[in-house]
């Protein structure tokens, strides 16, 4: 009796640990994270761009990857999104990842963009400006598009 309760302690010890270190199989992979900025309390969704996901299955590792058009080139088909000079822009991205944002030219990044708070400071001269919100969770990276347009008057 004290053999057979043995064997189904180490049994079920076993496979709670096989799960250790494992994501859930059974969810969305690789998942979904909405990108959004957000300009005097209006929404607006970010182009989702190049990602890499990763994550445990038994022993082994899945990796998914992508190799997207650059900002630059996203932002060729995205419509502007009209603010006046020094505004600010929150970017809200789920499960609150860990976010870089740079401006880009046709050269690719231009510059990392200080930021506050997942907030940034549009800048004060007129004209087109792309950004990339580059985010980063513990098993994955996702790059955001977002374009603003900053003219001397600007009339929503």
């Amino acid at each position: 009796m004290i053999l057979a309760l043995s064997i189904i302690l180490i049994m079920g010890c076993s496979n709670s640990d096989a799960n250790i270190g494992t994501e859930d199989l059974n969810s969305e992979f690789p998942p979904t994270m909405t990108g959004l900025i957000i300009i005097n309390g209006i929404e607006h969704q970010m182009e989702e761009g190049g990602y890499h996901w990763e994550r445990k299955k038994g022993l082994e590792t899945e990796v998914v990857a992508t190799d997207h058009a650059s900002p630059y080139q996203i932002a060729d088909h995205m419509k502007p999104i009209s603010v006046n000079p020094n505004e600010t822009v929150e970017i809200k991205i789920e499960e609150n990842p860990t976010i870089t944002v740079y401006l880009w030219n046709e050269n690719g990044r231009e510059k990392e963009i200080e930021q506050d708070a997942n907030q940034i400071i549009v800048p004060s001269g007129k004209g087109k400006y792309i950004y990339e919100a580059l985010a980063e969770w513990a098993n994955g990276t996702v790059s955001y598009t977002f374009v603003i347009d900053i003219q001397a008057d600007t009339k929503r």
